[in-house]
């Protein structure tokens, strides 16, 4: 499935039915009088959160939505069917924007929640409403009202309770499959990871929600590489896991780089909790890897922990951290 965070739609509600100016014409009865029914209600436009969706996909194809019109009143005081709503499903972390894409009209947080986007128009009068003592055959009838119409942008920013961070290649992609249900693409070169991948990691019968975020490079926030499409979706996580490989030769370098990028795109970012993960001790020896720990942990404010992906009892420390830094 193909991954897709912003999306332009159109919006159309039902138009109203109009009401009836039908009149009685019944055998044996002298003075039918007016029996116009009203008209039907149209549908409106319901945008609702699944949790199992992940993805803006499907809007691209079919940008266009439109709900069903109410059916026109009839005689014999028959009222026209209302016209049904039209749900549309989207991902839980949606946002609903006006069409400058600046004003926030929604935001979907909880699985299940619902926002009618465009009202279904009022149906019509039928001439039975109009009927008086002084008017015992009026011939009045009212249309039905137009549905409301709309242009909305839909932006995604992806729900998870811990987000990974880090450098192009510092194995994030690898560490979410080992830990997760997820089965993202892993390879040895830059930007495997072309857009966020979401997973569900299992520690003692308690769950957590992970995001690998696509790699962060310097100019980040300024659209450079894959950009500020991508640190929005970190503004949702509740903690970040920033991976650094630890054969770098600059490691103070690397996080402060990442750092940096999360500071000018929104100073709120560096307010989260944040665990530091030394990636690929697997590619050195024991005593080097904890000797290079202890000299990074003394340079940097924050909790260090060394990870080798292919070691279970690492991937189970780390897993164990995760959970503590969301209860």
């Amino acid at each position: 499935m193909k991954f897709l965070d912003q999306v332009k739609i159109y919006v159309k509600a039902g138009d109203g039915g109009s009401g009836s100016p039908s009149f009685r014409r019944e055998k044996f009865i002298e003075y039918g009088g007016p029996d116009g029914g009203d008209g039907g209600k149209g549908g409106s436009i319901i945008l609702r959160s699944e949790q199992n969706l992940n993805t803006l996909i499907d809007y691209r194809y079919q940008q266009h939505h439109k709900a069903e019109r109410g059916e026109n009143g009839m005689g014999q005081n028959r009222t026209g069917k209302c016209g049904k709503n039209l749900i549309l499903k989207v991902p839980l972390g949606t946002q609903v924007f006006e069409e400058d894409n600046k004003t926030l009209i929604y935001d979907f947080i909880k699985s299940g929640e619902e926002f009618i986007a465009a009202i279904g128009g009022r149906g019509g009068l039928g001439n039975t409403r109009f009927k008086s003592s002084t008017n015992r055959a009026p011939k009045k009838f009212t249309k039905g009202s137009l549905g409301e119409e709309f242009t909305i942008w839909l932006q995604l920013k992806t729900i998870a309770d811990i987000g990974i961070i880090g450098l192009p290649n510092a194995g994030k992609s690898s560490l979410l499959a080992s830990i997760t249900n997820a089965n993202p693409k892993i390879a040895n070169y830059q930007f495997t990871t072309l857009n966020p991948n979401l997973g569900v990691a299992s520690y003692d019968d308690k769950e957590i929600t992970i995001a690998d975020i696509p790699g962060l490079i310097e100019g980040a926030h300024e659209g450079t590489g894959l950009g500020v499409q991508f640190l929005k979706h970190i503004e949702r996580c509740k903690s970040l896991l920033h991976l650094i490989d630890i054969t770098n030769n600059d490691l103070e370098e690397a996080y402060h780089q990442v750092k940096n990028e999360l500071k000018n795109y929104s100073p709120d970012l560096l307010k989260k909790r944040e665990l530091i993960v030394l990636n690929k001790t697997d590619l050195i020896d024991e005593e080097q890897a904890e000797e290079i720990k202890d000299k990074f942990s003394k340079k940097i404010n924050g909790e260090v922990l060394t990870l080798s992906t292919f070691k279970k009892e690492s991937v189970s420390k780390i897993k164990a951290k995760l959970i503590s830094y969301v209860s």
